[in-house]
């Protein structure tokens, strides 16, 4: 090779990795050819303490009047349990508590006080806005409570999976799909006779086994899926427009109309993940988004969400994909640890610094360049 063509060559192919996407994902996820620029990914089987994993236990108490039914709620922290896998290794089995493996939202009976006793739990990230959230649950069989995952800003801000275990029968396995507005508030928070409403029926049990419930959020629409499979559409003024965060929560107020109840023994919804991938509405976010993507057509430089197209498998080898068990594909994002700055293993931990290294690659670059040709 002459002498001239080798520092040429060697700039050429400096140049070209610097352009390259710095790390796989950098620009985020995409789910439908939807581009998500944030992730938010929960293992509840490996989970032994849940506020460690971006999740805060709700603790509070609302009265019969607030709470809409003859029994006021009392959420409080012993009922979301952790009731992990023994071995990170597994994925399948029994948790060190007994009985399925995952976050466990109880409601229990109240005995012969007025307030019953539920588990909630919401993200500690409210800047979602937009994006495809999706989580595995097994729903409990005991009659009398109200199991829901949902994204929410307010009580008119609010977009629902909800399942009344008073409705599971033989016959019945119903999904209540809604989007609380403002006119579900004026109607005394009743979405039924809105057109954001709709009582779904599922082809399985979901108090049988773990399945995946899933809400796509767009500005104009809001699609819910159950095992990958679309069940309704819904769009106009209920679709919230302003972000906010995802809950899981179990509870009862005695309501014959709804949740029914109380349950007469502990009623246990089991939760094995959670998965989030989103548009952030926080500024730093954006900016920490524009500053490690550096290229959106470079190779991996958005990754596919895969899609879960059956109910999460039961066996030994059940493990689920995610992002943020890989390497180098979760670079300043949420992981388990809650930290947005939190890298995967394998990753650079470095952030908001990613221009700066391309420039340093290309600066070396350009000293090579000179010493070749000196």
């Amino acid at each position: 090779m002459p002498l001239l063509t080798r520092p040429i060559t060697l700039l050429s192919t400096a140049l070209l990795l610097a352009s390259l996407a710095w790390a796989d994902c950098e620009c985020g996820y995409t789910v439908n050819g939807t581009l998500y620029t944030d992730l938010l990914e929960t293992d509840f089987l490996h989970t032994e303490n849940i506020n460690e994993t971006g999740w805060m236990t709700q603790v509070y108490t609302v009265d019969s009047d607030i709470a809409r039914g003859p029994f006021g709620k009392d959420a409080g922290l012993k009922q979301v349990v952790a009731n992990p896998l023994e071995s990170r290794y597994d994925w399948a089995g029994d948790g060190i508590n007994g009985g399925d493996a995952g976050l466990q939202v109880i409601v229990s009976n109240p005995g012969k006080g007025g307030m019953i006793p539920m588990g909630e739990t919401a993200t500690n990230r409210t800047d979602m806005l937009y994006g495809s959230f999706r989580a595995a649950i097994k729903l409990t069989g005991e009659k009398g409570t109200c199991g829901a995952f949902f994204w929410y800003l307010n009580d008119s801000h609010e977009i629902d999976m909800e399942f009344l275990s008073s409705q599971f029968n033989e016959a019945s396995h119903p999904v209540n799909l809604v989007l609380q507005s403002e006119e579900s508030m004026n109607a005394g928070f009743d979405a039924e006779n809105t057109n954001a409403f709709e009582t779904h029926q599922l082809p399985f049990d979901p108090s049988e086994g773990f399945n995946e419930y899933r809400f796509d959020w767009f500005e104009d629409r809001v699609e819910f899926y159950a095992n990958g499979v679309l069940l309704k559409s819904m769009s106009g003024d209920g679709v919230p427009r302003d972000p906010g965060h995802l809950m899981l929560s179990q509870w009862s107020n005695g309501d014959s109309r709804w949740s029914g109840g109380p349950p007469k023994e502990d009623a246990v919804m089991t939760v094995s993940y959670v998965k989030g991938y989103f548009n952030s509405s926080d500024t730093q976010r954006q900016s920490d988004w524009r500053n490690r993507c550096l290229d959106i057509n470079a190779p991996n430089a958005t990754c596919e969400v895969p899609e879960n197209t059956a109910p999460p498998r039961t066996n030994a080898t059940a493990n689920t994909y995610f992002f943020s068990q890989q390497q180098n594909m979760t670079v300043n994002q949420t992981l388990s640890g809650g930290n947005p700055n939190t890298i995967a293993s394998g990753a650079l931990s470095i952030h908001g610094s990613i221009q700066s290294i391309s420039t340093a690659v290309l600066l070396s670059s350009l000293v090579l360049f000179m010493t070749w040709c000196s």
